[in-house]
């Protein structure tokens, strides 16, 4: 895919909420979530999501998560994943950044969508069990945790659309990450949108895709072969016992 066909997609753009639009005090720039720089950019210059892929790539902490789950939330998306239809709930843990987020969808752009948490599967897999849909459901209790999430990209992940994904690659060997990316890539041709938390390297390197670093800076553009990501796995797998041995005695 030439990188001027994803130029070509529907957009979802991300703005603060002015203060007349809030129902609540405005969010306090002392307190978690917006103590974390990127979460502070954020509601400072929202965000523009190009069309296709966008990964948000940094270390723990840096906000992936955060900045993620809320515009899941802000388009309609249930906290734990799911469609806009699913709002099940075990227990709350993410922020109130959603509340101050408001979300511009682009002209004609499609009403399809889902959010994968990696970190409530086990949970919502239960849900779907307990709900049944008129369409079979694969088994997903019953694959391995890698296996499910193949099944669940492609029971759901099949239209255009707008999809979330909170480091989707925690259950996928390698072969499974290469599949997702082609599943991606299937997913922009159609004329979807992804934004994506990433730990990984390889889905990372998806063709055409804009990156996001997180970290003390906030939200910057980078490229795949300047991330720090990349630069630590590149030097590990060039020789890990020098790798460790440096660690190790720092």
């Amino acid at each position: 895919m030439r990188a001027s066909d994803f130029r070509q997609q529907p957009v979802v753009a991300v703005h603060a909420r002015p203060p007349a639009d809030l129902q609540d005090s405005r969010p306090d720039p002392q307190r978690w979530p917006v103590t974390i720089p990127a979460v502070a950019q954020l509601l400072s210059d929202g965000l523009e999501l190009d069309p296709g892929v966008t990964f948000l790539v940094g270390e723990n902490g840096s906000g992936k998560s955060t900045v993620l789950e809320a515009i899941a939330i802000a388009y309609g998306f249930g906290a734990e994943g799911g469609s806009a239809s699913s709002q099940h709930r075990t227990r709350v843990s993410e922020s109130d950044l959603s509340r101050w987020l408001r979300l511009q969808r682009g002209v004609g752009a499609p009403r399809w969508g889902y959010f994968l948490r990696a970190e409530t599967m086990h949970s919502f897999y239960t849900y779907l069990e307990q709900n049944p849909s008129s369409v079979p459901e694969p088994r997903f209790h019953e694959m391995s945790h890698g296996e499910s999430f193949l099944a669940m990209f492609q029971s759901r992940f099949d239209s255009p659309g707008f999809y979330c994904l909170d480091e989707p690659e925690a259950a996928l060997s390698f072969s499974s990450t290469l599949a997702l990316i082609s599943t991606l890539t299937g997913i922009v041709a159609d004329g979807g949108q992804v934004l994506c938390a990433t730990h990984s390297p390889i889905l990372a390197s998806l063709p055409g895709a804009r990156i996001l670093e997180l970290g003390p800076w906030g939200l910057r553009p980078a490229h795949w072969d300047d991330l720090e990501l990349v630069a630590h796995w590149r030097s590990y797998l060039a020789g890990p016992q020098r790798y460790l041995r440096h660690l190790l005695s720092d």
